[in-house]
């Protein structure tokens, strides 16, 4: 398995909605354990294939504490068919933004139905935390940020710490060179 690079905002890769998968591959199967692999080495939650540069509907989520065994989920083609019609309200953060957080609210609970990695369609129903990090995740297929749920305020605050960083990155890259 490969720790891939995690694509941060501004990059155009996360505003992309991500296609389908059609066929699900080897490819496909070894893609879900590398993201899961990124998403533990990071740390995070949650991380969906356009993070890591590929447009595609892939994501991989696990929401265990420390101390509890890993239950992973690898969603292809998630699609959320139910919603409560109660709302929660979670501080949450992006690998992608990282080191920013913001209260973002989003329905309690959701139905999720996807492919597993051999292709079986299955049907989660989710709340919490977890329902949380799916909507969260399934967001980044559509080209949607947590930031973009905030006000435009925090949201362009946010963007433009991120903007400097990366410029300030890249300019310590090039007095490297």
């Amino acid at each position: 398995m490969t720790i891939l690079k995690i694509y941060t905002a501004p990059d155009p890769v996360l505003k992309k909605i991500a296609a389908p998968v059609v066929t699900v591959t080897h490819e496909t199967r070894t893609l879900l354990n590398d993201m899961l692999e990124t998403m533990y080495a990071a740390p995070g939650i949650g991380l969906a294939a356009p993070q890591v540069g590929v447009s595609q509907r892939l994501i991989v989520v696990d929401v265990s504490r420390d101390k509890e065994n890993p239950t992973p989920y690898k969603m292809i083609n998630p699609e959320i068919i139910a919603v409560s019609d109660d709302d929660s309200s979670y501080e949450e953060g992006c690998l992608s933004l990282p080191q920013h957080y913001a209260d973002v609210v989003r329905p309690a609970r959701v139905t999720v139905r996807y492919l597993d990695e051999n292709g079986k369609s299955n049907t989660l129903e989710a709340d919490g935390l977890l329902a949380t990090c799916i909507q969260h995740e399934i967001d980044h297929l559509e080209g949607i940020l947590f930031v973009d749920h905030i006000s435009a305020l925090k949201r362009n605050i946010i963007l433009r710490k991120l903007l400097k960083a990366k410029k300030e990155q890249q300019e310590n890259a090039a007095h490297k060179l």
